[in-house]
C-alpha cells in the first residue's frame, strides 16, 4: 500500500504565486507517489475567524483552489476539517497525555504572546489538534517547510508517548521537509507575503493579473540602457515560470539594452498567464458551481471519517474507553 501524505490549509485569503510554487505544486506532486489526504483546516481557523459567512465561503474557495491546481478527488481525499469530528475527540485524548511544558514551547503561541496578541486556548493547544489531524489518518509523511517542522516533531512525541503508555496504536509520522526554493519576490522585491501586501494572486482575471505585473517595482534605467537581469524583480519572477531557453533569451536582451521594463513585464505576464490560464478556468467553473465543490467535500469527508473511525476505535480500545 502506498504511504499516506497529509496536508491542510486554513480557509483564509486567496493563494498567491508564492503559495503556488512553495506549497501547492509540491503537494500535488505527492499524489504520484503517495495516498494523498488534503483538508481545509476550518477548526484551526476558528482561533481567529469570527465571521460565519466568511468561514463558509472561504472553505469552498480553498477547496476549489486545491481542485483547480490539480488535486484529483478520485486519487486523493479532500474534506473540510469540521466534517470529521473524530479528530476533535482524538485531540482531547492526546491533550490528556501532553504536558503543559511542551505547549509552552510551541512557536505559534510564543510568537503571538511576544507580539501582544490575544492568546486563546485554541491557539495555545493548536499543536494538539494538529497532531490529531495527522495521527487520525495514519499519516506516514507530512510535507512542511523548515519553519513548521516543530509541529510534526510534537506530533511524533505525542504518538510515541501514547504508544508507550497504551501499546503500539498510532503511526508515528515523519516530516517531509519541502525543498527550499529561492525566495519568490513580491511586487516590491521583498519576499511575497500577504503581510507585506505585495502578493500576486493566482486566480486574478487576465486584466487584473497584467495590471499587477505592471506595478512591479524596478529601477529608473531607460529603454536603451543595458540592465542586469540578476538584480531585477521582473526577471526573478520570470525565471520561476519560463523555460531555460526563454530565460537565456530575455537575459541577453536585458544586457544588450533596447529592452524597456514595460516590455519585460509584458513578457512576464504572458508566460505566467499561459501557466495559470487552465487552472484559472477550472477555478472559475468550480466557483460558479459551489454545489459541485460541496459534493466533493462531502464524499471526501465520508472517506476520511472511515479512516479516522478505525484509528479512534483502536485508541478507544487501547485506553479502555
Amino acid at each position: 500500500m502506498a504511504k499516506r501524505a497529509l496536508t491542510g490549509i486554513k480557509p483564509t485569503g486567496s493563494p498567491h504565486i508564492g503559495n503556488l510554487l512553495g506549497m501547492y505544486q509540491p503537494a500535488m506532486e505527492l499524489q504520484k507517489t503517495h495516498e494523498g489526504f488534503f483538508f481545509v483546516a476550518s477548526y484551526h481557523a476558528l482561533t481567529t475567524m469570527r465571521d460565519p459567512e466568511q468561514m463558509r465561503a472561504q472553505t469552498i474557495e480553498v477547496a476549489a483552489n486545491w481542485l483547480a491546481l490539480g488535486l484529483d478527488p478520485n486519487r486523493s481525499v479532500l474534506w473540510a476539517q469540521h466534517d470529521v469530528p473524530e479528530v476533535t475527540e482524538l485531540a482531547w485524548i492526546l491533550s490528556c497525555i501532553t504536558s503543559k511544558g511542551m505547549m509552552d514551547k510551541a512557536h505559534a503561541f510564543k510568537d503571538a504572546a511576544a507580539k501582544g496578541k490575544e492568546v486563546n486556548i485554541g491557539l495555545y493547544t493548536y499543536p494538539v489538534l494538529m497532531a490529531a489531524d495527522i495521527l487520525a489518518f495514519d499519516s506516514h509523511v507530512v510535507p512542511v517547510g523548515k519553519d513548521q517542522k516543530q509541529h510534526v516533531e510534537m506530533t511524533r512525541d505525542m504518538a510515541q508517548r501514547f504508544n508507550h503508555l497504551f501499546g503500539e496504536t498510532l503511526v508515528v509520522p515523519e516530516p517531509l521537509i519541502r525543498k527550499e526554493m529561492e525566495v519568490v519576490p513580491g511586487l516590491d522585491g521583498q519576499k511575497m507575503s500577504k503581510s507585506y501586501g505585495n502578493t500576486i494572486e493566482i486566480f486574478l482575471s487576465e486584466k487584473k493579473l497584467r495590471k499587477k505585473f505592471m506595478s512591479i517595482v524596478t529601477d529608473s534605467k531607460g529603454v536603451d540602457d543595458p540592465k542586469d537581469p540578476d538584480t531585477c524583480n521582473v526577471f526573478q519572477l520570470y525565471k520561476l515560470f519560463a523555460t531555460p531557453d526563454q530565460q537565456a533569451d530575455l537575459a541577453a536582451r536585458y544586457r544588450a539594452g533596447g529592452l524597456g521594463y514595460g516590455h519585460a513585464k509584458q513578457e512576464l505576464f504572458e508566460v505566467v498567464n499561459n501557466s495559470l490560464s487552465e487552472p484559472r478556468s477550472r477555478y472559475d467553473a468550480l466557483m460558479a458551481n459551489p454545489q459541485e465543490v460541496r459534493e466533493i467535500l462531502d464524499d471526501g469527508a465520508s472517506r476520511a471519517r472511515a479512516v479516522a473511525r478505525q484509528t479512534l476505535d483502536r485508541v478507544r480500545q487501547a485506553t479502555g474507553l
